[in-house]
């Protein structure tokens, strides 16, 4: 399949208008790093109609927003304490938003797996890809996929006939990513609270107790 080739950094105006950050630091017993806190509109925005199904709680307290690429090694290293935090806090949920930034075979991996999405089975594809190794060539994409359980002939068909979505989805991952200033992967919105870069559990725990008493 020839790669999404979207113009990266393209994004349009009023989605950083919604998402205006203000610089605030974490309050004593926080994790040491600064965190900034977006505007209740860009959390609905950033949340409505995603386009992939969260993982964790179907009514979460608190969403926990990654954005992330399959090659980045910092986001593999952020995979435990993700994991940890799902299977310890009940009401949390985590949606990944896949913003491949690191080269063709990130933005095929990232295609491949929003495509497997209509067999219900994004989150296996992430999670297969995600905990994998570095990916050089788009056939370790295909064989890691389909060593997950994930339908090739049936994804194959949807990449192509859902190109236009996924490609609009991608788009829409890099004009937030934008909006957030972020610089690269991964980045964390815990609540309205974001995190560029790597949170330990200890820091994700805070965050999220952070969320929970509106601070």
């Amino acid at each position: 399949m020839p790669a999404l080739n979207f113009p990266f950094a393209q994004w349009r105006c009023p989605f950083i208008v919604l998402l205006a950050l203000t610089c605030a630091m974490l309050t004593e017993g926080a994790p040491a790093q600064d965190v900034q806190i977006i505007t209740l509109a860009g959390q609905k925005q950033m949340l409505d109609k995603p386009g992939t199904a969260p993982a964790g709680a179907r009514n979460p307290d608190v969403t926990i927003v990654e954005y992330f690429d399959y090659n980045c090694p910092f986001c593999k290293n952020q995979v435990p304490a993700l994991q940890s935090l799902l299977a310890q806090d009940p009401k949390i949920a985590i949606l990944y938003k896949d913003w491949p930034i690191l080269g063709e075979v990130s933005v095929y991996a990232a295609s491949s797996a929003l495509a497997a999405r209509w067999q219900g089975k994004y989150l296996m594809a992430h999670d297969a890809l995600i905990k994998g190794p570095r990916l050089a060539k788009d056939e370790q994409v295909d064989a890691t996929l389909q060593g997950a359980g994930v339908d090739m002939a049936a994804l194959n068909k949807d990449r192509t006939a859902h190109a236009k979505e996924i490609r609009a989805l991608l788009e829409r991952n890099d004009e937030e990513a934008h909006a957030l200033t972020l610089q690269g992967t991964p980045g964390l919105v815990v609540g309205r609270q974001l995190v560029g870069g790597i949170a330990d559990l200890g820091a994700l725990k805070k965050l999220v107790a952070s969320a929970r008493q509106g601070k």
